[in-house]
């Protein structure tokens, strides 16, 4: 089963408050919820257009927005993986090491 990794609030509470020491950790979970998210849904769609192109029974109306709908599923796929990498070049170049994908 995939999980989502999110890093732990542990040393940013203070006497059992939270600290500003807190934002940079819940800003990394919440990254890396968004880029799973947005990937999880960009499965699906290429999902459901394969699925509209074989019961399109021909009709180049739904043929062409089936296609449409895969294609922008599918570059919304790529623009979701290559966030993780640019996230790390980013995070590399600027030795910010806590907002980078795990």
């Amino acid at each position: 089963m995939a999980t989502i990794q999110t890093t732990s609030l542990q040393g940013c509470y203070k006497d059992g408050v939270a600290t500003l020491a807190c934002i940079p950790v819940v800003i990394q979970n919440v990254i890396n919820f968004l880029v799973m998210f947005a990937g999880i849904v960009c499965v699906f769609l290429i999902v459901y257009a394969g699925i509209r192109l074989v019961m399109s029974e021909g009709d180049p109306e739904k043929i062409s927005t089936a296609r449409k709908t895969l294609i922008y599923a599918i570059f919304g796929l790529v623009i979701v993986i290559m966030s993780f990498f640019i996230l790390g070049l980013v995070s590399g170049l600027t030795g910010v090491s806590r907002i980078a994908p795990k």
